[in-house]
């Protein structure tokens, strides 16, 4: 699946659960899904974690939000009052896109799967079906940066 069929440009809006973080995507997004299974993100998000990616100038937030430096590479955030997460990002670039959760955008309730990686370490409990791109950790790691060992 092409990611560039998904690309599109438009406002949208979002928050935590509590509330104390707005979020606005006002700008280029991609309306679709991906999944990734390794254990930083499975110990992140209690099981899968999912993402749509937004350009950096099109992320507006209001409202405290925490950091956290899961690598040397990147950073996750979340709501310092209720714990919900936010979104990963890239710290090594100022353009870096935005990874967003899409549970806080009743919007991207509507976006599709299209991709799913560390497919081999996924738990028995959470399989997802479906006709979209797949890739093992070797798969993965052989094509993109990581950190080593984070995908066990």
């Amino acid at each position: 699946m092409n990611i560039d069929a998904y690309r599109r440009t438009g406002q949208f809006d979002g928050e935590c659960l509590c509330g104390a973080v707005q979020i606005r995507v006002d700008g280029d997004y991609v309306a679709a899904i991906g999944i990734c299974h390794c254990s930083l993100c499975q110990k992140s998000n209690g099981v899968v974690w999912g993402a749509f990616l937004a350009s950096a100038p099109a992320v507006h937030v209001t409202g405290q939000i925490a950091r956290y430096a899961s690598t040397s590479f990147s950073e996750r955030t979340f709501c310092p009052t209720c714990g919900s997460n936010l979104w990963l990002r890239d710290t090594d670039r100022d353009e870096a896109d935005y990874e967003m959760m899409p549970a806080l955008f009743p919007a991207a309730a509507e976006f599709p799967l299209i991709s799913e990686i560390y497919t081999d370490r996924a738990p028995a409990y959470a399989p997802l079906s479906g006709d979209h791109r797949r890739a093992t950790r070797a798969e993965y790691e052989a094509k993109n940066r990581h950190v080593s060992g984070g995908g066990s």
